[in-house]
C-alpha cells in the first residue's frame, strides 16, 4: 500500500498553512494527525463505526460462536426471526471513540475446547489491526469478556450417566 493518499479539494481559499487550490491533487500524508485533524479539515468518526469494524473482525476469528452476552443473543435471537431484519455487527461490542483514539469492550461466546487466553489475544490483534487500518485511530485497548462456552449436545459423548 502507498504511504500516500490522494485527496481532492472542493473548496477554494486560503488557510494558515497556505493557499489551497481547487479541483487539484492534494498529497496527504497517512497519519493519524494528518489523516484526522489536517490543514483541509478535520475527520469524525461516529462510534457506530468503530463498532461494526471491532464487531466484523472479532466474528472473523475461529473459537468465537457468538458475540454479546446473555440478553443481547436473545434479542439477536428475536431478530433473526423477524421478517427484514437481521443480526446486529455491533451485537456485543461496546466503543469509546475521541478524537484521536477508541477503546472497545468485546463480549463473546467462546467455542469448547479453544484456549481461551489465545483466543483474546488473537481478537485483540485482529481488533486492533483493523481499527487502525481502516480509521487511523489509535486503540488504547480491547477488553474481552467471555460470557459462556458453546458446545455441541449431540457430538459429545459423556458415556454412561452415574446415576439413573
Amino acid at each position: 500500500m502507498s504511504e500516500q493518499t490522494t485527496a481532492k479539494s472542493t473548496d477554494a481559499g486560503t488557510d494558515t498553512d497556505g493557499p489551497r487550490t481547487t479541483g487539484r491533487d492534494v498529497q496527504l500524508a497517512r497519519n493519524s494527525t494528518t489523516a484526522l485533524n489536517g490543514s483541509l479539515g478535520t475527520t469524525s468518526i461516529a462510534d457506530v463505526v468503530v463498532a461494526k469494524i471491532a464487531g466484523i473482525a472479532t466474528r472473523e476469528i475461529d473459537g468465537v460462536y457468538d458475540l454479546g452476552g446473555t440478553t443481547e443473543r436473545a434479542v439477536g435471537k428475536v431478530r433473526d426471526v423477524l421478517p427484514g431484519t437481521s443480526t446486529s455487527v455491533t451485537q456485543g461490542i461496546d466503543v469509546e471513540v475521541g478524537e484521536r483514539q477508541a477503546a472497545i469492550d468485546i463480549s463473546i461466546v467462546a467455542e469448547f475446547g479453544v484456549a481461551i487466553h489465545q483466543l483474546a489475544g488473537a481478537i485483540r490483534r485482529n481488533v486492533i489491526n483493523a481499527i487502525e487500518q481502516m480509521t487511523g485511530l489509535e486503540v488504547t485497548e480491547v477488553n474481552v469478556t467471555v460470557h459462556d462456552i458453546h458446545f455441541d449436545d449431540e457430538d459429545q459423548d459423556f458415556g454412561e450417566p452415574r446415576v439413573q
